[in-house]
């Protein structure tokens, strides 16, 4: 039977009910059905919500605007925790703000904020950071007409005069170009649209490579060139063919000797070069696009470095010639180790970096070139992430990297690899009265169903009693092979001051162990992602630190998916969830090839046009495997200009959700209407949605 609903009577439903302070029993929207047959490899599925994907068609909007209402309803009695909330997440920011800076060819670059500002301000200062500032970009000004408002990235040219950057005024990652002279303070707009978010200057300072996207799929599929004194419509030098390839993205490389040209898919690139100093020229094969071949390259003194997993699973370093750069050149230079996963290089004049990963932990070699002694930096928490940092200069013994922990603020540091002494260039300062010491981390392994030793970091306030009363959040990614490190997050500190612990599962699908972690949480391996996480909670749950009553999860966008999964298995373990922009509608989006990002990700979850693929995603889609029982508090979110996931997945599950769902619990759904992937632009405007979200765990926490 279908169902429609008059959406003025839904409204005022929704209005008016409801009272600060007290729950509410206002009735959630009720979607039309429409059934759409959906037929593949002998079989139908009937999606009774797929009229849901035109953004353009006014039911739908009148149903995310009615999903908000029921939403604000709902949550009405928890308006002024979240008031709270915002109140103290905003109080431990440093709003006049400034980032750690940077030297690049004779300036020192750095972001700021300013007290009250939404947005950064980019400056920069020549050769001191005692000269006068230059503000390069006043992004609060550029977003005052927008609600929406992001620079993508920047590049200064080499005679430091021009500043080219891009801009995303609607939060789908369609960015515009832009070019300021920053001697006379004039910005002109280059007409340039739908760029990628990639713009690079040429040695000769009058010409920038961009990357471009298909207006309908958003896939990256062209760099261009274009030079301002000469061209009226940019120049295509290079076209993407294959479209599982989903990213081309242009560079300079750190010596500015070459532009780079990368195309990617999930298993392998291929990686072009042209002599900086020639950009009229025709772009070079580094090496051609093999299927599971990656690599990555730096140019030094007349070689290149490459970073690859050419018969090293875990990756190893070689190092070819600038004239013969095939890899039958390659020559070796670091070994591949089966337990080791070496992440990222750096080049120094006279110092190798090498970022690797050991036990799911990052670790920084420092190698010495000369000599050809090497020592690693000294890491003494329990769990922790650290990186390389901005390294734009080759001729200093100085490295930049960053550090942070989930009770360490992020902090920037600055190494001299010659006498081994260090120096904190930045800390982020927390307001009030935080005090690491008073927070505890501890890193477990838990043992999956297969026997897999899961790595799980656990952050609590010290004190915190085992008892199985703790409500606990546990967050999870898995996808991609990007790994869910430690890191500090102010924000949760309102969590965890209030008795929650927070834990994050490595799950399979990240690489936290090394390229095997992920290739056993991919493709025809996906399930072991969802198995890992239930098996973490459980262990969770058996080391005293909750009970399911008191558990909470949360995931975005793959992670979402991973949330959807996991509560189709098994909903009783979780008192309630957060799926943040959830991928949850595989099959129907991989079976799509118009939708932004599908035809490059057949090699993460496969092509569903394959039987034996559509069988294994149909068998875990969380749209597809909703079914009558009772699930945990649920609360969805989406951006209706989202260009990863797009809004009317979850709004197609929540639907759906309530079609089948038996229990009382409440099953919510935010769409940021001017927003897409990453939520809100500004920085306080996004601590809003946060608010909401913590309300809603803790209130039922504590009910």
């Amino acid at each position: 039977m279908k169902i429609k609903l008059t959406y003025m009577l839904l409204l005022t439903m929704v209005l008016g009910c409801g009272q600060p302070g007290k729950r509410t029993d206002a009735e959630p929207p009720v979607a039309e059905k429409r059934d759409t047959a959906l037929t593949h490899h002998g079989h139908t599925r009937i999606d009774p919500y797929y009229w849901m994907n035109d953004r353009e068609d006014p039911d739908v909007i009148s149903y995310l605007e009615a999903e908000n209402k029921y939403l604000e309803a709902k949550l009405e009695h928890t308006q002024q925790l979240q008031e709270q909330l915002l109140g103290e997440m905003r109080g431990r920011i440093k709003e006049d703000d400034q980032s750690a800076p940077f030297y690049d060819n004779g300036y020192f670059y750095y972001t700021r904020y300013e007290e009250g500002g939404e947005y950064p301000v980019y400056c920069r200062r020549q050769g001191s950071m005692d000269a006068p500032e230059e503000i390069m970009l006043d992004v609060n000004e550029l977003a005052e007409p927008h609600s929406f408002y992001r620079v993508g990235t920047y590049d200064i040219s080499l005679d430091n005069r021009w500043m080219a950057f891009t801009a995303d005024t609607v939060g789908r990652r369609q960015y515009t170009i832009m070019v300021k002279d920053l001697g006379t303070g004039e910005v002109s707009e280059t007409g340039i649209s739908y760029a990628g978010g990639d713009v690079v200057w040429a040695a000769d300072n009058q010409t920038f490579f961009f990357t471009s996207i298909d207006p309908h799929t958003l896939r990256y599929e062209k760099i261009n060139r274009f030079n301002m004194n000469r061209d009226e419509v940019p120049e295509v030098v290079y076209t993407e063919g294959d479209e599982t390839f989903y990213y081309i993205g242009v560079s300079r490389s750190k010596d500015d000797r070459f532009m780079m040209i990368n195309a990617n898919s999930t298993l392998s690139n291929e990686i072009h070069f042209l002599d900086a100093d020639n950009p009229d020229g025709v772009f070079e094969v580094f090496q051609p696009r093999e299927r599971d071949l990656r690599y990555s390259v730096e140019s030094f003194n007349g070689k290149f470095f490459v970073l690859t997993n050419y018969e090293a699973m875990n990756f190893r370093l070689m190092e070819v010639s600038h004239g013969a750069t095939g890899k039958e050149n390659w020559q070796e230079v670091i070994a591949h180790r089966d337990d080791v996963l070496l992440e990222n290089m750096e080049l120094f004049d006279n110092f190798l970096v090498l970022q690797e990963r050991e036990r799911g932990l990052r670790q920084m070699r420092i190698i010495n070139k000369v000599s050809g002694e090497s020592h690693y930096l000294p890491f003494e928490e329990e769990a922790y992430t650290a990186h390389i940092g901005v390294n734009r200069e080759m001729s200093t013994p100085v490295l930049r990297y960053n550090y942070t922990s989930l009770t360490t603020p992020n902090t920037t540091y600055d190494y001299n690899m010659e006498t081994r002494e260090q120096e904190m260039i930045r800390q982020q300062e927390v307001l009030g009265d935080f005090d690491p010491a008073g927070y505890v981390t501890r890193r477990y392994y838990a043992t999956a169903r297969d026997g897999a030793e899961v790595p799980v970091t656990v952050v609590y306030r010290r004190g915190t009693e085992t008892d199985g009363d703790n409500p606990l959040l546990l967050y999870a990614y898995g996808s991609y092979g990007s790994s869910a490190d430690p890191r500090f997050n102010i924000n949760a500190l309102s969590l965890l001051d209030r008795g929650f612990v927070y834990a994050i599962a490595h799950v399979r699908g990240g690489q936290e162990l090394g390229r095997q972690w992920y290739e056993d949480g991919k493709l025809l391996n996906k399930k072991n992602t969802f198995n890992d996480f239930i098996d973490c909670a459980e262990f969770l749950v058996d080391q005293g630190y909750t009970r399911p009553e008191r558990l909470f999860a949360r995931g975005g966008s793959a992670g979402g998916l991973l949330i959807g999964a996991v509560v189709n298995d098994r909903p009783e373990l979780f008192r309630g969830v957060i799926a943040a922009v959830p991928f949850v509608d595989v099959v129907t989006t991989m079976l799509d090839e118009s939708i932004p990002l599908t035809t490059a990700e057949y090699d993460e979850w496969g092509n569903p046009n394959d039987p034996e693929y559509y069988e294994y995603m149909l068998s875990y889609s969380p749209y597809d495997n909703v079914r009558a029982r009772e699930y945990p508090n649920m609360l969805v979110t989406s951006g209706l200009h989202d260009s990863q996931v797009q809004y009317w997945e979850p709004t197609k599950w929540v639907a759906r959700l309530r079609d089948f769902h038996t229990g009382d619990e409440n099953i919510l759904l935010s769409t940021n209407m001017e927003a897409g992937h990453g939520g809100a632009s500004g920085r306080f405007q996004r601590l809003r949605q946060l608010a909401m979200e913590y309300a809603f765990l803790l209130d039922l926490a504590e009910n």
